[in-house]
């Protein structure tokens, strides 16, 4: 028994932890299985098969925390009109077009500003229990840092990478819109057919241009249609376009030609880009040339004559 006893004092405060880390995992895994088998058996018992099952299934429960967790938190993060709507944008630029998208954006941001300290106030007396308590303070103020701005970079990223889709679409969309027209569609119609098109290559960017003709159908102005659309993409391309849409309607000249030499631009602009690239390749490869490639070269190079300077001068 005594034995048990000290080697249950001698063991590492990181079989601790690890421990703690399994037992919380499965109680999580566990916890959500039984949360869908209950929603399973509960939509078999009141009838409900295929779609209509599907629809009364309940929400995963991280999403559905984090909505919950936002929506009680959203008076002190978002205390304005403007704020929400700048947030709703930025999240329709990420691809979040969920009326619940900001709530789980802001639940998002207090669970990784809270989650952090839980876990160090759990960790640090095991491991870091030896050092002075301003390390925890400091350490807490880092983690809440992080925590709290680590969301913010998310969703900056994920607009960042759409733009790049967006952009490198966008003179394909053209081709394809001048092709409709040309062939004798409307503006209208030749979007739905030119969103069918790009659905595999830049399905983003197609998405946006489904949304564009739900509005049409709507009744919804082309300029504002239009205008709308520039504001989801973000890009300058977009606004030029809505701009030359508009100023063609208002001075009756043909949408055809307008969009053919807007194309051409397109055209290219994405040339001038790719040469922009390529010139500037040199320039990136120096560092990685320098570094890794020209040790190795002169190793290679000079190692045999090293080598044989070794037995010569052993020889003598």
């Amino acid at each position: 028994m005594q034995d048990l006893i000290n080697a249950a004092s001698s063991t590492p405060p990181l079989y601790y932890a690890i421990a703690l880390i399994i037992m919380l995992a499965g109680g999580t895994v566990a916890f959500l299985q039984s949360r869908t088998s209950a929603a399973r058996i509960q939509g078999r018992l009141d009838g409900d098969t295929g779609a209509g099952a599907k629809m009364k299934t309940a929400k995963p429960f991280l999403p559905g925390f984090l909505e919950n967790l936002g929506k009680k938190t959203a008076g002190v993060l978002l205390t304005s009109e403007e704020a929400k709507s700048a947030l709703r944008k930025r999240l329709i630029m990420a691809g979040y077009f969920s009326k619940s998208a900001p709530y789980w954006y802001t639940g998002a941001r207090i669970f990784c500003l809270i989650m952090p300290q839980a876990v160090l106030l759990m960790v640090w007396p095991g491991f870091f229990g030896h050092l002075a308590t301003n390390y925890l303070v400091y350490a807490s103020l880092g983690l809440a840092i992080i925590g709290f701005i680590g969301p913010s970079f998310y969703l900056d990223k994920c607009i960042s990478s759409r733009q790049d889709e967006y952009r490198d679409g966008f003179p394909d969309m053209m081709d394809l819109l001048v092709a409709c027209v040309e062939a004798g569609l409307s503006l209208d119609a030749a979007v739905g057919r030119v969103a069918e098109e790009l659905t595999n290559r830049y399905p983003n960017l197609a998405d946006h241009l489904k949304i564009l003709t739900l509005e049409l159908r709507a009744g919804r102005s082309r300029q504002d249609a239009w205008s709308s659309l520039a504001e989801r993409l973000g890009l300058e391309e977009a606004r030029s376009l809505s701009t030359m849409l508009r100023q063609s309607e208002e001075l009756g000249t043909s949408i055809g030609q307008t969009l053919k030499v807007f194309s051409d631009e397109m055209r290219e602009k994405r040339m001038l880009t790719a040469e922009e690239k390529a010139l500037a390749l040199p320039a990136k490869l120096v560092v990685p040339l320098i570094v890794f490639v020209f040790p190795s070269l002169l190793g290679v190079l000079l190692l045999p004559a090293v080598i044989r300077m070794m037995w010569v001068m052993a020889a003598s």
